[in-house]
C-alpha cells in the first residue's frame, strides 16, 4: 500500500495562485472576474473536470449534468472544481474515423492538464475513444485523477424485444440483404435502438474500456455498468468529485495504479466480459504513455485460461442494463478472483486494494454472469495470430467467432480497398462461396488513415440468401465492439506500410489455425519476393495539418497505434516553472 503524503502541504496549483508577488496577483484576479471569494485560493486543492461533453459526441452529450454533480462533490470535499472542455472524439460521426483522432484528443487532454494550474482531475468520458484518450494523456501528465463514465443507455427495444445498439444493425443489414427482413421494418426498428443518453448498451467498445477503466483501478467500484439515466450514475459522479480531493491530499497518482499487475487484470477482465478486440489498441497506448511493458504476447498469454462468463451481446444475449443488475463488473472482477486469475493486491482510486473492493459483492442473476462451468466460452481472452501473413500479429474475439471456422483453409477473395468492396460485394458475379476468406487491404492506421471500424465485412448476398451468417475475414482494420463474427483484424505490418497483406492475390490459399494461434499465407517465399518486388503501395499520404502529422508518426496496431513521439511517461512540470508574465 502506497503511504499517503503529508498534508497540509503546498500544491501544484500555488505556482500560479500563491503569494503576493504581481504574477499571483494576476491569476488570482482575472479568475475573480468569475465572482470567486478571495478564500478560493488559500491553498485548497484545485480539481479540473475534464469534460468531453459534444452534442456531436452522442454519448457523451449528457455529461454536464454529471459535471455538476461531480462539482458538487468536489466542494463538500473541500475542493475548488474548474471545468474545461477537451477535443470530443465522436465514434458514431467523425470522419474518416474516430481512431484517427484518438491521439489528438490525448494530446489535447495531456496539455490541458499539464498546462493549468489544476492539483488532480476528474475525467468525464463515455464514447469509444474518449475514455482511451482521456486515460492516456492524464498518465502522460501523471498528477492525480479520477474517471468517471457516462454510462450505457437504456435497453434498445423493437416490437416486444430487445435490440442492442451497432449489434442489431450488424444483423439487421444482413437480414434486408438475405430477404428476411423488409426495408421497412429495418427503418422501423431504427426508432427503438437508441431510446435515451449514453453509449451502446451491448459489450461494445465503450463498455468495454469503462469497464477496463475499472479494472484498471481508474474509477470506483461499479462505475461501469450503471445506466446513463439511472439516479445512481449521478451518485457516482458526485462520490468521485469527493474522492478526488483526498486523492491530491493523499498524492495518489496514475503511476501508483497502472502497474503492469493492473493491466494484467485488466486483460482478464476483458476475456471473463467478452470486450472488444479495441481495448487490445488501448491498453497497449496507454501502457506506452505510462511505461509499462505491455504486448501482444500478453494479451494472448493472460486471455487463453480466462472463460467469458457475462453473457451479454455480440458474444451473448443480455444488454448492460441486466449487468448492471446483476451486480455488474464487481461481480465480475470477484469471479476472476476466485479463479485465482487476479492480482488482489493492486491499488485502485480508492486508495485500497480492488480485492477489498469487491469481495463482498452477489451475483443476482446468473444468466447473466454466468459460472464457470456455463461459460460462452472457456477460452474468453483475445487469440493472437501470428504467420507469413501476419509477423508481427493479428487478433481474433473468440467468443464473438464462429466454432466451426475456429480451424479453416480456403481460397482468398481481395478487395484491394473498402471503396473496391463496396462496389463488388453485391454483384451476383462476385466469385464467392462460404468456404472463401474476404481479404480487406489498406485499411489500417496509415492506410485509411486511422484504422476504421470496416473489418467486420458484411457477407455477400449470394452467401447470405443460403443461409450462411459467417465466413472468415481478415484485414488490417478494426471492428466494432457491438460487432460479431470469425473476423481477423489488426494485422501488422499493415498493408500500406508494406506488410504481407498488400501481397496477397485472389485465389491465394489462407489457413487459419485458432487453436494453434498461426495464420498463413500457403504462397512460396520466393512467390512472395517477386510480388513485393512489384509492390506500390496505391496510398497516396496526408501530407497536411495533423492528418500529415499522423501518417508520419503512427506506429502499427501491434503497439497500439499511438503516435511515436507520444511513447512514455513526461510529467507534470511547467518546464523552469516559468510564467509568461
Amino acid at each position: 500500500m502506497k503511504k499517503k503524503a503529508e498534508w497540509p502541504r503546498k500544491l501544484r496549483s500555488y505556482d500560479w495562485f500563491g503569494g503576493t508577488g504581481k504574477n499571483a496577483i494576476m491569476h488570482r484576479s482575472w479568475m475573480k472576474n468569475q465572482g470567486l471569494p478571495a478564500d478560493t485560493f488559500d491553498g485548497r486543492p484545485i480539481i479540473g473536470i475534464c469534460n468531453t461533453w459534444s452534442e456531436l459526441t452522442p454519448c457523451n452529450a449528457h455529461l454536464r449534468d454529471l459535471a455538476e454533480r461531480v462539482k458538487r462533490g468536489v466542494y463538500e470535499a473541500g475542493g475548488f472544481p474548474v471545468e474545461f472542455p477537451v477535443f470530443s472524439v465522436g465514434e458514431s460521426t467523425l470522419r474518416p474515423t474516430a481512431m484517427m483522432f484518438r491521439n489528438l484528443a490525448a494530446m489535447d487532454v495531456e496539455e490541458a492538464i499539464r498546462g493549468n494550474p489544476v492539483d488532480g482531475v476528474v475525467l468525464l468520458g463515455g464514447c469509444d475513444k474518449t475514455t482511451p484518450s482521456l486515460l492516456m494523456g492524464a498518465a502522460s501528465v501523471d498528477i492525480p485523477v479520477i474517471l468517471v463514465s457516462g454510462g450505457p443507455m437504456l435497453n434498445g427495444k423493437w416490437r416486444g424485444k430487445d435490440v442492442g445498439s451497432g449489434t442489431a444493425i450488424w444483423q439487421f443489414s444482413e437480414m434486408v440483404k438475405s430477404g428476411e427482413m423488409s426495408l421497412d421494418e429495418f427503418m422501423d426498428a431504427e426508432q427503438g435502438m437508441a431510446r435515451s443518453a449514453g453509449s451502446c448498451m451491448t459489450m461494445g467498445t465503450a463498455s468495454t474500456m469503462a469497464s477496463m477503466a475499472e479494472a484498471l483501478g481508474m474509477t470506483l467500484p461499479g462505475n461501469a455498468a450503471i445506466p446513463a439515466v439511472d439516479a445512481r450514475r449521478r451518485v457516482i459522479s458526485q462520490l468521485s468529485g469527493r474522492r478526488i480531493v483526498d486523492m491530491v491530499k493523499e498524492d495518489l497518482k496514475p503511476s501508483d495504479i497502472l502497474t503492469k499487475e493492473a493491466f494484467e487484470n485488466a486483460i482478464r477482465v476483458n476475456g471473463a466480459v467478452g470486450g472488444s478486440t479495441n481495448a487490445v489498441l488501448h491498453l497497449l497506448a496507454l501502457a506506452g504513455r505510462i511505461g509499462v511493458d505491455l504486448s501482444l504476447d500478453d494479451w494472448d498469454r493472460l486471455g487463453r485460461e480466462v472463460p467469458t462468463i457475462v453473457n451479454l451481446q455480440p458474444s451473448g444475449k443480455h444488454l448492460m442494463e441486466e449487468f448492471y443488475y446483476a451486480g455488474g463488473l464487481p461481480v465480475v472482477i470477484k469471479a476472476v478472483g476466485e479463479m485465482g486469475l487476479l492480482h488482489k493486491d493492486a491499488i485502485t482510486v480508492t486508495g485500497d486494494t480492488i480485492w477489498a473492493g469487491v469481495k463482498d459483492v452477489v451475483n443476482y442473476n446468473d444468466d447473466v454472469i454466468v459460472p464457470r462451468e456455463k461459460a460462452l466460452t472457456q477460452s474468453g481472452g483475445i487469440a493472437v495470430l501470428r504467420g507469413n501473413l501476419a509477423p508481427k500479429g493479428a487478433v481474433l474475439k473468440p467468443s464473438a467467432a464462429s466454432p466451426h471456422l475456429m480451424q479453416h483453409k480456403g481460397r482468398a477473395v481481395v478487395f484491394e480497398s473498402i471503396e473496391d468492396y463496396h462496389a463488388r460485394i453485391n454483384r451476383d458475379d462476385l466469385d464467392i462461396d462460404e468456404n472463401c476468406v474476404m481479404v480487406l487491404k489498406y485499411c489500417g492506421p496509415k492506410g485509411y488513415p486511422g484504422m476504421a471500424e470496416v473489418g467486420n465485412m458484411g457477407l455477400p448476398p449470394k452467401v447470405l440468401k443460403k443461409g450462411i451468417t459467417d465466413m472468415i475475414r481478415i484485414s488490417d482494420a478494426r471492428m466494432s465492439g457491438t460487432a460479431y463474427g470469425t473476423v481477423i483484424l489488426h494485422t501488422a505490418p499493415e498493408a500500406a506500410d508494406g506488410g504481407p497483406l498488400a501481397l496477397v492475390q485472389n485465389g491465394d490459399i489462407i489457413a487459419v489455425d485458432v487453436p494453434a494461434r498461426t495464420i498463413q499465407l500457403e504462397v512460396s517465399d520466393e512467390e512472395l519476393a517477386k510480388r513485393r518486388a512489384a509492390w506500390v503501395s496505391p496510398v497516396k499520404p496526408l501530407t497536411g495539418g495533423y492528418g500529415g502529422l499522423y501518417v508520419k508518426s503512427v506506429m502499427q496496431a501491434d503497439t497500439g497505434a499511438d503516435l511515436d513521439f507520444l511513447v512514455g511517461p513526461r510529467g507534470s512540470e511547467i518546464p523552469n516553472n516559468r510564467d509568461s508574465h
